[in-house]
């Protein structure tokens, strides 16, 4: 996945507007709340095979710089 690449959008069709990753209807927050409970990235990407595992990855970099 290049940096350029969109990896979460917000589109007010899909689940309200929420952001979700792209290609799927995989809340942003779903990976977050999953991380802040102390569960692992490897049991969210078990749970949602939608979402790869470099996709995941470039969302938390995203998040964390705008932090």
């Amino acid at each position: 996945m290049t940096a350029e690449a969109p990896v979460i959008h917000r589109d007010p069709e899909i689940l309200g507007g929420t952001r979700v990753f792209v290609g799927t209807r995989v809340p942003m927050k779903t990976l977050l709340d999953y991380l802040e409970v102390g569960d692992s990235l490897d049991e969210f990407l078990d749970y949602f095979p939608s979402v790869g595992r470099e996709q995941a990855i470039a969302a938390l970099e995203m998040d964390a710089s705008k932090r």
